[in-house]
């Protein structure tokens, strides 16, 4: 494909099969088609050859990876290379021809036919690739942005044979000067080759230098599959065996030393680390992992030696499902690109009637043939809608490569009109503005009680729970007084709490109705302690030893760090954050109080969330959901934005319109800001391509552009939209 109409035409073909339907996207070079049961791929492929093309299915993400790291981006064969070389010549004998055209002290004797021998190369060689698109095209009935450029560069050059040969051009001395506009003069005496080699010079150039940008553009995405690990050292019957990561299979065990990438998604069986996710999320500090911890493919191993058992292989890793979640953003279309397209698709035709009714005009004006011609080829070559195809797909292509980069995945162009019009954000709770597992947040000692050693019997007991209140506060314990004692005659008593002997201490951890069992009363300090706790919506945890109340532990699920910085930009962005949890009013207004948010809906049962974002739809608002779990799924999807934790559950993710791969809700300010400069680099383009090709049409048609300037303009509309497009890569 060379322009959008090419893409345009495919897209025609293929959405005219039975049961196919298609969408063909120009930047990446791609057609990503659905299609019923009884079509086959082969039909696919045979329909778009036989509109004039080439096609074949995509090579498994591995090949690809090869290719790139063998070709690389400018590879002695690649198609980039061989476009450089064809532009370099043309450049190099193109020059001389435009400057001898406009500098008449230097127009020798015979100085028109030494152009002529420049310039017939220049045209016929230099623009191969577009006269064989345009024969092609013409073949199969159609016309693209090649035929108007063919069309135009060699009317240019037949004009300047017959009026070197048969005209007044060829006589020896012969002089003309150059004029940006259309200038009226003897038709036998103008030639115009500096036009036809210029316009094929500047559209290579532009063609080059789209091509690179659009190189580009699409880097991120071979980043993304060049992440993963090659090889991977697994253990077999004790011994360690070096294989492709390719053979790798679920179930089995691998040894990650520091320094080497996790090779594929899966649980920590041996082994402490830190892991540098940083490729993958974004997030620079690393994460430290220990045995039951899950790792993910393609993440680096910084410091320890680890064993991970495979969970996840092949196309069903975390690395995969983002390079998919990425590609199909790329190959989707946003409205506005399809009105661009269908205007593509009907505006080559257009242009031809415009020109030759621009041809008809000048010559029923009597301004001459030669002034005539000059018009109507300077319209050919100004009206391509080059820029006009590529305005979304490199927009597209460069922002949501930078959003897999920051840990941001946008599922397609469409979800870009839901953050700009987005204007409430509701949160989960448990998960996503909280770390969803409780943890000690403080500890109240009696009088004369070492807070110390409250945390010591406490966690000693609590350690030989499961619950995760008794969890908490044994790491907890761990975290601050470090090793703890094993306990004697452990026993749980079902809903209150445990009791059991602790360094000779009859030691009781749980409910206040548990101490009250042991005819243990909670004094007024240690009361007053539990009531507050309560109050925050905390759990309170009484501890008792010896017959008598010792101290209160209060456990929580903590809020992260970041949330409430992350609802203060959620604000910033013109959002107003409600919070939405199953929990009790007086646990969610207090992790609400913490984070900055007023509006709050506690104690919904899962299936009750989809109301709540109902309720706030029918009172005019555009929703945006974050969330993590199963019961946010379904309230995900009725949102009109639906944003998952990447921390999150399948379903959750599968759900959502934007992936937050790091878990983290900065990254949700973070990914409405992305797709909102997105979406405005793509209106900013199109506004551009629209804005050049309505006022340079008229400019050609009147002769106030010389096709030459026509062909530069024509080349740099195109290279300004993929230039400005590439600034998204700049977002931070």
């Amino acid at each position: 494909m060379t322009c959008a109409s090419c893409a345009s035409r495919i897209e025609k073909k293929l959405n005219r099969m039975a049961g196919v339907s298609a969408t063909v996207n120009y930047a990446t070079e791609k057609a990503k088609v659905a299609f019923e049961e009884g079509v086959a791929v082969g039909e696919l492929i045979a329909t778009v050859e036989k509109t004039g093309y080439t096609a074949a299915l995509p090579a498994p993400p591995e090949e690809e990876k090869e290719k790139a790291s063998e070709g690389g981006e400018d590879g002695k064969d690649s198609p980039l290379a061989a476009l450089r070389f064809r532009l370099l010549v043309t450049a190099a004998l193109a020059a001389p021809v435009i400057v001898l055209a406009m500098v008449l002290a230097w127009q020798f004797e015979y100085w028109q036919w030494f152009s002529l021998m420049l310039a017939a190369p220049t045209v016929v060689w230099g623009g191969w690739q577009f006269h064989k698109a345009a024969w092609t095209n013409a073949r199969h009935g159609a016309a693209t942005m090649d035929t108007l450029v063919s069309i135009g560069t060699l009317a240019a050059l037949g004009w300047s044979l017959w009026a070197l040969f048969l005209g007044e051009a060829g006589v020896p001395g012969m002089r003309h000067g150059f004029d940006l506009t259309v200038s009226r003069g003897e038709g036998s005496s103008q030639i115009y080759l500096e036009a036809a080699a210029g316009v094929t010079a500047f559209l290579l150039l532009g063609r080059y230098l789209e091509q690179r940008s659009k190189r580009k553009a699409g880097a991120a995405l071979r980043a993304l599959l060049e992440l993963g690990a090659k090889d991977v050292t697994v253990l077999r019957e004790g011994r360690e065996v070096r294989i492709p990561v390719g053979q790798l299979q679920v179930g089995a065990r691998f040894v990650v030393r520091p320094g080497e990438k996790v090779a594929t998604d899966g649980v920590v069986v041996e082994g402490t680390s830190a892991v540098d996710a940083s490729m993958l999320t974004g997030e620079s500090v690393p994460v430290d992992v220990a045995p039951g911890d899950s790792v993910t493919g393609a993440t680096v191993n910084a410091s320890g030696r680890l064993v991970v058992e495979a969970v996840r292989v092949g196309g069903d890793t975390q690395l995969a499902r983002m390079a998919r979640l990425v590609e199909d953003a790329q190959n989707g279309k946003a409205e506005v690109q399809r009105l661009a397209d269908r205007i593509s698709g009907v505006f080559v035709p257009i242009v031809i009637a415009l020109a030759l009714g621009t041809l008809g005009f000048w010559l029923g004006s009597g301004a001459g043939a030669a002034a005539a011609f000059t018009a109507a080829v300077a319209v050919l070559i100004i009206a391509c809608p080059c820029a006009l195809g590529l305005a979304t797909p490199t927009a597209l292509l460069v922002g949501t490569g930078r959003g897999a980069q920051l840990g941001i995945l946008i599922r397609g162009p469409e979800v870009l009109e839901s953050t700009r019009r987005a204007d409430t954000v509701v949160l989960d709770k448990t998960g996503t503005v909280t770390t969803g597992r409780m943890t000690l947040q403080d500890v109240v000692a009696a009088p004369g009680v070492d807070p110390e050693q409250l945390l010591r019997l406490a966690g000693a007991l609590e350690h030989a729970s499961e619950h995760p209140v008794a969890r908490a506060v044994a790491d907890g314990a761990i975290e601050r007084v470090g090793e703890l004692p094993v306990p004697e005659g452990f026993e749980n008593v079902a809903g209150l709490g445990v009791q059991g002997v602790v360094d000779g201490h009859a030691v009781v951890v749980g409910r206040e109705k548990l101490l009250d069992a042991w005819a243990v009363p909670l004094p007024a300090g240690l009361a007053r302690a539990k009531s507050e706790a309560e109050a925050q919506g905390r759990t309170a945890v009484a501890v008792a030893w010896d017959g008598e109340a010792r101290g209160v532990l209060a456990v929580a699920d903590a809020v992260k760090d970041t949330s409430r910085e992350a609802v203060e930009r959620l604000r910033a962005l013109g959002l107003t954050p409600v919070l939405l949890t199953g929990d009790n009013e007086t646990a969610a207004r207090a992790v609400a109080d913490a984070v900055g948010i007023e509006e709050v809906h506690a104690e919904v049962l899962p299936q009750d969330k989809v109301a709540v974002v109902r309720e706030l739809q029918a009172r005019g608002r555009v929703v945006a959901m974050v969330g993590d779990g199963v019961n946010d799924a379904a309230a995900l999807a009725t949102a009109d934005l639906g944003m998952a934790m990447g921390t999150g559950t399948d379903a959750a993710i599968e759900a959502a319109d934007i992936t937050l791969v790091r878990g983290d809700l900065l990254a949700a300010p973070e990914a409405i800001r992305l797709a909102r400069r997105t979406l405005g680099t793509i209106k900013g383009n199109l506004f551009w391509a629209f804005g050049y090709n309505v006022a340079a049409l008229p400019l050609a048609a009147a002769g106030l552009l010389s096709p030459m300037l026509a062909g530069a303009a024509m080349a740099f509309s195109s290279v300004f939209v993929v230039l400005n497009s590439l600034r998204l890569r700049g977002f931070h």
